[in-house]
């Protein structure tokens, strides 16, 4: 059969012809392709390259005690990011680092179950009411065998809560799940599936089984339960900037950049409803998901993040909370040849240097966090010194 590359060439010197495009740009070599046509993406017939640029080193002490300089591949079309980034990392490491925590609360996913609605003869209501607190007393009573079924789809896969939601005849299962290495929305897809048949067959009531994505879980949605919840890794992150790094590296004043914070931050989004009140954070998660092979989808809910700038003693601090980082070291994109170089090169998987003691997943999401506290570091400061728009005129043409 036909290697990668040619399935490719061949796919994509057809579409030319019949569609009368030039798609030279899109080919790619053998190396560069390596399994994507296969695992990543049907009729594959070429890639668009993404220009990635290097930002760092960014000093951070993470929840593990460990201390590392991270180095930063930064995929973007946007002039003017990587530098605006670079300088975010450059003061917080002149500060002493940033310092960073996470909560890992699973991937989620929510299956959808329907009560069958009234029937003839029986008060409007009292039937369906019933029935659904039927179904979601079996689901409570019952979680320790759906528990089995679903981990049993994945020796990967370990269930770690649920909760369940119900709306007129409709009820929810959701279910948290630690995925092991890999972001996990396939894996726990799986499981769910097999628990929903599962918990059709063991009750004994009248209940259909709608979906195995219904929803609550927000995938790849904002939505004010996992901006207050968390989903995947809640990850947090901070600095103490002195006055003195404010004002000769990100040329602005402490005074200002609090007050700047405050207005759009604060008021601003208050005014437009915002759900995440941040500078820019899917900026920079959107440039490391792109670089590091993961599903850039799920930049819609980091980009629920909300960042907080105080004053200090000397200077002022700031720290960002990002509810939702979905991210894995295996599966999906980061099998890629060029997102696997970048994933090891934020891993800091040099010759000869320790493993890290946090899981790589969680190493992955505290180092997102950090990235993202230096990105909207500077951004403010930019904002605050008016010199943002100087700066797209210069590097952003």
């Amino acid at each position: 059969g036909l290697s990668p590359s040619d399935r490719c060439n061949v796919r994509r010197q057809r579409m030319e012809e019949e569609l009368h495009v030039d798609l030279k740009h899109t080919a790619l070599t053998a190396e560069q392709i390596g399994h994507a046509d296969e695992k990543n993406c049907e009729q594959m017939f070429g890639a668009v390259p993404v220009p990635v640029g290097y930002a760092g080193p960014l000093a951070v002490a993470f929840s593990s005690g460990e201390k590392a300089e991270l180095h930063l591949p930064l995929a973007t079309t946007e002039g003017a990011l990587v530098a605006s980034v670079n300088r975010g990392c450059k003061a917080i490491t002149l500060a002493g680092g940033a310092r960073t925590a996470h909560v890992h609360h699973g991937i989620s996913r929510s299956l959808a179950f329907r009560i069958p609605k009234d029937v003839p003869g029986k008060a409007p209501g009292t039937e369906t009411k019933s029935g659904v607190q039927s179904f979601i007393g079996f689901l409570e009573s019952k979680k320790e065998q759906w528990k089995l079924i679903g981990e049993q789809t994945s020796t990967h896969l370990t269930i770690l809560s649920h909760t369940i939601d119900h709306h007129e005849s409709h009820v929810f299962l959701t279910i948290y799940a630690d995925t092991d290495e890999a972001m996990g929305m396939n894996m726990v897809t799986i499981a769910t599936q097999a628990i929903g048949q599962w918990s059709i067959g063991a009750y004994a009531g009248n209940a259909e089984f709608v979906t195995v994505a219904g929803n609550v879980d927000s995938d790849k949605k904002p939505s004010l339960r996992t901006k207050e919840h968390g989903r995947g890794y809640e990850v947090m992150a901070e600095a103490a900037i002195p006055a003195s790094i404010v004002r000769e590296h990100l040329k602005a004043q402490p005074k200002a950049m609090i007050a700047a914070a405050e207005t759009k931050i604060l008021a601003g989004s208050y005014i437009a409803g915002a759900l995440g009140k941040n500078m820019h954070a899917a900026n920079v998660i959107a440039a490391l998901y792109l670089a590091t092979g993961q599903d850039a989808a799920h930049v819609v809910e980091g980009s629920l993040a909300d960042t907080t700038v105080k004053k200090a003693k000397d200077g002022l601090r700031i720290s960002v909370r990002l509810p939702a980082i979905l991210v894995g070291v295996r599966g999906g994109g980061t099998a890629l040849p060029a997102q696997q170089q970048c994933l090891q090169m934020l891993l800091g998987q040099q010759t000869g240097k320790e493993p890290t003691n946090l899981h790589p997943c969680a190493y992955i999401a505290e180092s997102i966090g950090a990235a993202v506290l230096a990105g909207e570091l500077s951004l403010l400061a930019a904002q605050a010194s008016h010199t943002l728009a100087q700066a797209h005129k210069q590097l952003g043409r």
